[in-house]
């Protein structure tokens, strides 16, 4: 069989066929380039970080002149493991994060759904501005909200005591701290978190529509066997996205909200990891904390897309 020729791209060396790739698209690479960056500098080079795990880490040796711990480096990790409080505070972690995630994963998407039906305009791009302005708004700020509206004097207990009922201590009650962040979590998410959907609606062919229509099918029966497996693959990426979270909360806002009161389901593994870490300057055991959370929303998202995969045809890989 004949050599093919040079000039088609065959036979050349790969060092050359990268750098003719790079000149062609060096502006595509370059744009590229400030993104790469970040992940490298804050995403993948702290990754080096978690060594400290393993180590007795003095801050004045820094991490490759702290020595190994005792236990074949497992001594945090054991650690860990047998600290009656970690799991307390694991536990809170779940409980919150699962209960968050059945009320706000379909909430932006219900909010999608509803505004694509909508027919007039302006009243569309009236509501979707209001849902999105919260987003922008800064912890603190909500959490100040929070505490104005819901504080003996507030706007909510003076409603509940105009109606005759004895006014609740929201804020200090362990049994309301749960509602009170995952409905400011939606309040401020849901609006934002529905642009995704609202796009993966703008991509569906308006032709099914119109035969179902001429089928018969109302509007129900559209959003049930058009609009809702149309959109589909989205929810369920998205799903495998938020399992990957499972175990973040953030530790700003419930580090505001947390009080002696309650604390026994509010302290979750972030706010335990800022004291222990932080506070008391225990960075072994704090990176041994992060570093189980870490394992098992890798456990949640691996097995989530297992599953996403073995029962349909979507999947992160």
């Amino acid at each position: 069989m004949t050599d093919l020729p040079k000039s088609l791209g065959y036979n050349v060396p790969w060092s050359t066929r990268v750098i003719r790739a790079l000149k062609r698209d060096r502006w595509l690479y370059l744009i590229m380039l400030l993104p790469a960056l970040y992940y490298i500098l804050f995403w993948y080079y702290p990754m080096y970080g978690v060594t400290i795990a393993f180590k007795d880490f003095k801050p004045k040796l820094g991490i490759p002149g702290s020595p190994w711990t005792s236990q074949h480096g497992m001594k945090y990790v054991l650690q860990v493991v047998n600290d009656p409080y970690f799991w307390t505070v694991f536990k809170n972690t779940i409980v919150l994060n699962v209960e968050n995630l059945l009320v706000t994963f379909p909430a932006p998407i219900i909010l999608a759904l509803l505004l694509n039906e909508l027919t007039s305009t302006r009243y569309k791009r009236v509501v979707q501005t209001v849902t999105y302005l919260p987003h922008f708004l800064s912890t603190v700020v909500v959490v100040g909200m929070l505490n104005t509206m819901f504080n003996s004097t507030g706007i909510v207990n003076e409603i509940i005591a105009s109606l005759g009922f004895d006014k609740i201590n929201f804020l200090n009650d362990a049994q309301y701290f749960r509602p009170m962040y995952i409905g400011s979590n939606v309040w401020q998410s849901i609006g934002w978190d529905s642009i995704i959907f609202l796009s993966a609606l703008s991509g569906l062919d308006q032709e099914l529509y119109e035969a179902a229509r001429i089928d018969g099918a109302g509007r129900w029966k559209q959003t049930l066997h058009i609009t809702i497996p149309g959109i589909l693959p989205t929810i369920i990426i998205m799903l495998i996205l938020a399992m990957g979270k499972i175990m973040n909360v953030s530790y700003q806002k419930v580090l505001l909200m947390m009080t002696g009161s309650n604390q026994s389901v509010a302290d979750v593994i972030s706010t335990y990891v800022y004291r222990r870490g932080i506070t008391k300057a225990d960075f072994s055991y704090a990176t041994a904390v992060n570093l189980f959370q870490s394992l098992v929303s890798l456990l949640f998202v691996g097995v989530t897309n297992y599953i996403s995969r073995r029962t349909s045809e979507t999947s992160l890989w």
